[in-house]
């Protein structure tokens, strides 16, 4: 049976009130972050005062190695915007050079509508009166009409693949130019940090020689006017002598028959003067004609083989560029249809995955009493 009616221990309820009052001081001690700390630590306070000092001494030294630092990437910054400065004319001389050589207004696509020798180049309406294109009302051509419509529509195409293929290997001499281009300004930037680091051994060195070469300058100086003089005095006699001898041998005394020369031109004679052309000169006109007659003929030769080897690069170019559109196409379907499979695959295994942790991973979810555990005591 149990004892209810025992007495009550009046001193074991006391201390027990009392563990209840200072664990409730405690606690508002404890969770109050105002009052938690009590009293004074001075030996705690000295070591902060010692540590604060030591910090500022480390934030001076760091302060001093940042400025050294910061001197250094100056240099360092001030030659690589040299470097980039030349890069940028470097590419802007590039791109000029590029425009000038591949996009001239004749390689543009439109460039047969506004050219302003089409006229010159349009075939006539007309040869002579018995043409056979002229018909019963001697009508060559109708306001309106294009009946060149279609081979201008076909050599349009091939001209524009021909741009597509040229396009593609232009972008892709870009692409690899950028990539040398970046691997010789790594190689630069390493070079820059290498040069930076030897200036400064060099500064002391270069104050040395500047004494030594100052000095050796002025005894230059003083060696050069010496000379200076000796050849001022030595060129006077020169000049002397040799307008004595101008005057000796002078046109004037002498007759040269060049003085018939005109200022206004070699082809120009001052005619009180000239005595007429010798036989000399007669024969080198002549045979200057003759020349230009060979030159004329060759150059009509070598631009009709010229004319011709571009229609047959064209024709090669343009069924080259049609066996690349196909491949390119065969090519872009295959990656399409691979593409797809890649998704349902990945659409598949995102879908397991989420079934796995919902079903089995995420099963056990905490309730409000796990979270209400926490913070009930001081200890």
């Amino acid at each position: 049976m149990y004892k209810l009616d025992l007495p009550v221990d009046m001193r074991e309820t006391a201390a027990i009130a009392r563990r209840k009052e200072r664990e409730a001081e405690r606690q508002t001690r404890i969770f109050n972050a105002k009052v938690r700390t009590q009293g004074v630590d001075l030996q705690a306070l000295n070591q902060q005062v010692q540590e604060r000092k030591w910090r500022e001494e480390q934030e001076s030294r760091r302060h001093q190695a940042f400025a050294a630092d910061l001197s250094r990437n100056d240099s360092v910054a001030l030659l690589l915007e040299k470097r980039l400065a030349n890069d940028i004319r470097q590419l802007n001389k590039a791109m000029n050079e590029f425009r000038q050589k591949y996009q001239q207004p004749e390689s543009r696509r439109e460039f047969d509508i506004y050219d302003p020798e089409a006229k010159k180049k349009d075939q006539p309406a007309r040869v002579s009166d018995d043409d056979p294109r002229c018909g019963i009302a001697s009508l060559q051509k109708f306001l309106g009409e294009d009946l060149n419509s279609t081979e201008r529509k076909k050599m349009q195409q091939a001209q524009l693949r021909e741009w597509s293929e040229q396009q593609k290997n232009e972008k892709e001499q870009e692409e690899a130019n950028l990539r040398e281009a970046e691997r010789l300004h790594d190689l630069k930037a390493l070079e820059m940090d290498g040069r930076a680091m030897q200036l400064e051994n060099q500064e002391m060195q270069c104050r040395r020689n500047l004494n030594v070469a100052t000095k050796e300058y002025n005894n230059a100086l003083a060696r050069e006017r010496m000379a200076k003089e000796d050849q001022e005095k030595k060129q006077e006699l020169e000049d002397n002598f040799t307008e004595i001898s101008n005057q000796v041998y002078s046109d004037m005394l002498t007759e040269n028959p060049s003085v018939a020369s005109s200022a206004f031109g070699s082809h120009r004679v001052i005619t009180d003067r000239w005595k007429g052309m010798s036989p000399a000169e007669v024969l080198e006109v002549r045979e200057t004609q003759q020349r230009q007659v060979e030159e004329a003929k060759r150059l009509r030769e070598e631009e009709q083989l010229r004319d011709s080897n571009w229609e047959a690069q064209r024709l090669a170019q343009a069924k080259q560029a049609t066996i690349y559109e196909r491949e390119e196409m065969r090519t872009r379907t295959a990656l399409n249809k691979q593409q797809a499979e890649e998704n349902r695959r990945l659409a598949a295994a995102q879908k397991d995955r989420l079934n796995h942790l919902d079903k089995e991973v995420y099963t056990n979810d905490p309730t409000a009493s796990y979270f209400m555990q926490f913070n009930t005591s001081s200890r």
